[in-house]
């Protein structure tokens, strides 16, 4: 079979098995396998496949069809124009979440050049990794509860040249975070458990523990909310990413705790999907 071949019958595949962007999927998975650039698949249409790369080919792809996130099979992800390890250990970064980093750059930069920030619910440290790229002069911690998301955050770290430059540290939010901060930035679990059979397949794959926060998904973030100040320094920042529908209620916790400075901002789909908060 020629590459064009594989691409239209992959994606075929694909489509029957409802999967998003179903000729994307099979070009990342074919570029993946011939050790190539997407882009050079365009120039290699005719190109006919050795046994040897198609046998490989068609384990992912079958993977693929049943539901296993893309970025599992490529093991890894782009997040805010770096390349970063992606596995089971650890939520899979979406979209959103760079927006919330672009957010904080671009509102917060010369305020947190020289500050102490603290990432909590760290993940693959997507966020604490990105934010210390753009913030030389600034300590940072990731924390999380999880051992395999920390273990794949250290990796990234040092895939990236940053291990110097950040701390991860196994902590319940914020139980073992030593000191004060300027900033505490958070993308914790915010799904509700009674929303499981809603879930994509792909989203399925993710850990529990970096999915689902209690029966109404907002009590990790209002844990958080309430223990936040006695972590923040005099009119430090805490900045969050929220669920859908769960402004209104986090907003009103906030105010309750003597927050101020209170936004809730949209992402590019329209959503109320991240705080911004005050304290001191």
């Amino acid at each position: 079979m020629t590459v064009l071949e594989v691409l239209t019958s992959t994606t075929s595949y694909f489509q029957k098995r409802h999967i998003d962007s179903a000729r994307l999927n099979a070009e990342h998975l074919l570029a993946h396998v011939l050790g190539r650039k997407r882009i050079d698949l365009y120039l290699e249409f005719e190109r006919r496949l050795r046994e040897s790369e198609l046998t490989p080919l068609r384990e992912l792809v079958k993977r693929r069809g049943a539901g296993e996130p893309l970025q599992h099979l490529l093991g890894t992800v782009e997040f805010c124009g770096r390349t970063f390890r992606c596995d089971k250990r650890a939520l899979v970064p979406r979209p959103e979440t760079e927006e919330l980093v672009d957010l904080l750059i671009s509102r917060f930069k010369s305020e947190l050049k020289n500050s102490r920030i603290v990432d909590v619910g760290t993940g693959s440290g997507v966020i604490a990794l990105s934010l210390a790229a753009e913030l030389p002069g600034a300590e940072i911690v990731g924390a999380d509860i999880s051992e395999d998301a920390l273990m794949l955050a250290r990796e990234n770290a040092g895939t990236l040249g940053l291990v110097n430059r950040v701390r991860f540290l196994k902590s319940d939010l914020l139980e073992n975070v030593q000191g004060t901060v300027d900033l505490i930035v958070a993308n914790l679990p915010y799904i509700s458990t009674e929303d499981r059979q809603k879930l994509s397949r792909e989203v399925l794959h993710d850990p529990e523990v970096a999915l689902f926060a209690g029966a109404h998904g907002d009590e990790l973030v209002r844990q958080l909310i309430a223990q936040a100040p006695s972590s923040l320094r005099s009119d430090g920042i805490l900045a969050a990413e929220i669920g859908i529908g769960q402004s209104e209620m986090l907003v009103a916790a906030l105010r309750k705790k003597n927050y101020r400075d209170i936004s809730a901002e949209k992402d590019y789909s329209g959503v109320i999907r991240f705080l911004f908060a005050r304290y001191g």
